[in-house]
């Protein structure tokens, strides 16, 4: 269910993220697999949620031992909230917000870039998503493939790298606090 987008923007999104990394087959899953879209979505809606969904707990994610503390969202800062709506919500002609003037937020360029896609972007063919993404602002498209690395590799506490599939494409262990990397694993080539 998305948080911030309604069913068909979470569509296109999440059709333009598989069009950035599609799968490829025996060599690692497509952003659609690796839940890319929820990462954006959850982003996108991070608050939505109580205390906002910006900064996962922690020191550990219980992958490796240790409390799996992620998830457990740490509270922000005045400021800090502040700063992060800007980002996310831009300044909406709110003097508090337009201290260095007018932002437009992440929410704004996704809404743009989703209209340029199309209605119909989830359900047209490859070969028409790609001319449509290339036509689409390009301040949407460099957020989009900004997002989508973020969703495929980061902590799945955020959102995207389902079960850590895209780390075990790479891999990458993800995390191993408290246990750390041996010698033998950093040295390795």
């Amino acid at each position: 269910m998305p948080v911030w987008f309604d069913v068909a923007q979470y569509a296109a999104v999440e059709a333009a993220a598989e069009r950035l990394i599609p799968h490829v087959e025996g060599r690692g899953p497509g952003a659609r697999r690796a839940g890319v879209v929820d990462y954006i979505d959850s982003t996108l809606g991070a608050f939505c949620f109580e205390p906002p969904r910006i900064w996962a707990g922690g020191p550990y994610s219980g992958r490796f031992g240790g409390d799996a503390s992620f998830n457990d969202w740490e509270p922000l800062s005045r400021l800090a909230e502040l700063a992060w709506r800007i980002r996310i919500e831009g300044s909406q002609g709110r003097p508090e917000r337009e201290v260095n003037g007018p932002v437009r937020g992440w929410q704004d360029e996704y809404r743009d870039g989703i209209v340029a896609l199309g209605a119909d972007f989830a359900s047209i063919d490859d070969d028409e998503q790609d001319v449509r993404l290339a036509a689409a602002p390009e301040a949407f498209r460099t957020l989009l493939h900004q997002h989508a690395c973020e969703g495929m590799y980061g902590a799945p506490e955020y959102g995207g790298n389902r079960d850590g599939i895209a780390w075990l494409a790479v891999d990458y262990l993800g995390d191993v606090q408290p246990r750390g990397f041996t010698d033998d694993e950093v040295s390795a080539p």
